[in-house]
């Protein structure tokens, strides 16, 4: 498969979040993604139109144009998690609004990568969304099917049950994590990588009731006061990389 050029979009996931540079700008599975794709075939273009904090439908209206503007080879669409994890959401209906917006990039003529929700079983609090999540996921296997996308199984991903694949936030993935969704991204597309579900080095010990505690009080309870407010990380945030470019500088910031 030859590719060229590259666009991702989305929210938080895709944008990067927590993989930090030394500059303090974030990196992520689709930088990373990026400059496996150009190792394979140098000169490739890399856009990133992510910005955390967007629901499906944001995506949709603020991300679509620019993107599908670009004319890419392959398109990265991961959306609906920040819709799930809302009260009362509807996985079936957030589902019907994907497969919309996925056949209008497919109409476009751009491969199109769909993801699956990781398990979010182990995260107090965030369980709770744990069965919309599994049957979004199912939707997403059948959409991804039906549209002749390629499919990243993030759910069937081993290494993201262990928690060194997450930042201290338990919802964004670590700089790690973020390595393994690279490299399993890197397969679906016929690279050879590292192996995604490589063994954890070590061990480490599970979450005690203290560190919970400590996770709801600087991590949770802010993200409940936003949503209280209606406000978003990301109501003031613009995409990193909004048009197609050079892959060297995703490696640098």
């Amino acid at each position: 498969m030859v590719i060229n050029s590259f666009v991702a979009i989305g929210d938080s996931f895709t944008e990067g979040l927590n993989d930090f540079r030394s500059d303090g700008t974030v990196a992520g599975w689709a930088d990373r993604l990026a400059c496996y794709l150009d190792a394979d075939q140098p000169g490739l273009r890399y856009a990133n139109l992510a910005v955390r904090g967007r629901l499906l439908d944001q995506i949709v209206e603020e991300q679509f144009a620019s993107a599908l503007a670009e004319h890419p080879d392959v398109l990265a669409f991961s959306a609906g998690g920040n819709d799930l994890l809302r009260v009362g959401s509807d996985p079936d209906a957030v589902a019907a609004r994907y497969e919309t917006a996925v056949a209008q990039l497919r109409a476009s003529g751009a491969q199109v990568l769909v993801f699956t929700g990781f398990d979010v079983g182990s995260t107090p609090v965030l369980r709770l969304a744990r069965g919309r999540i599994a049957i979004y996921n199912e939707h997403l296997r059948v959409i991804a099917a039906r549209h002749d996308c390629l499919l990243v199984d993030l759910w069937s991903l081993d290494a993201l049950r262990d928690r060194r694949a997450f930042s201290d936030d338990r919802l964004h993935l670590s700089p790690e994590g973020h390595e393994r969704v690279a490299r399993l991204a890197g397969r679906v597309l016929g690279l050879e990588t590292a192996a995604p579900d490589e063994p954890w080095p070590g061990t480490i010990e599970a979450a005690t009731r203290r560190d919970d505690l400590i996770w709801a009080r600087t991590h949770l309870v802010p993200w409940v006061r936003r949503r209280i407010r209606g406000e978003s990380s990301g109501d003031a945030v613009v995409a990193k990389r909004p048009v197609l470019d050079a892959v060297h500088d995703a490696r640098t910031g």
